[in-house]
């Protein structure tokens, strides 16, 4: 609470800060997940070979699938948010992620509890993410369960 500013403070940043909706939100998604594959799948490639991609048999083909399909990108995502405020896909878009109180920089808990909140935006068939189109903030359930909002950035 003490980096919160004083709430006159607060009511004038709330109203200059443009709030990222849904289709910009995927769109940056969209980017993001074609650099990911464009990254993962020669790793993937070069572990499984081409089986890999044409196979439905199992959700993860062993512990290469689940470092470099899961975990790699997990990370390198997170790290993004803490460095630079965005992923490559936000950036491109000119928006960034903040912490909803104050405008400043999420903590570093904050970007992991809101990583993992993507699953309570995926498992009610997608509505969490969904959400953000209806949102007086443009919060998904992930933004909201790690108080986070998506801003337009103009640096």
């Amino acid at each position: 609470m003490d980096n919160d500013p004083p709430p006159s403070e607060h009511l004038a940043m709330e109203a200059v800060i443009e709030y990222a909706g849904f289709w910009h939100r995927a769109g940056a998604t969209l980017i993001d997940s074609i650099i990911i594959g464009i990254i993962t799948a020669p790793m993937l490639y070069s572990v499984y070979g081409a089986d890999y991609f044409t196979s439905t048999e199992t959700l993860i083909a062993g512990s290469a699938d689940f470092v470099v399909s899961y975990l790699l990108p997990a990370v390198a995502i997170v790290l993004f948010w803490r460095y630079w405020g965005a992923t490559p896909g936000k950036m491109l878009i000119h928006v960034k992620i903040v912490d909803a109180r104050t405008y400043n920089p999420p903590s570093a808990g904050q970007l992991v509890g809101r990583y993992l909140g993507y699953l309570a935006s995926a498992i009610p068939l997608m509505l969490g993410f969904i959400w953000i189109a209806f949102d007086r903030k443009k919060q998904g359930f992930h933004d909201k369960l790690s108080g986070t909002v998506v801003i337009r950035s103009y640096d």
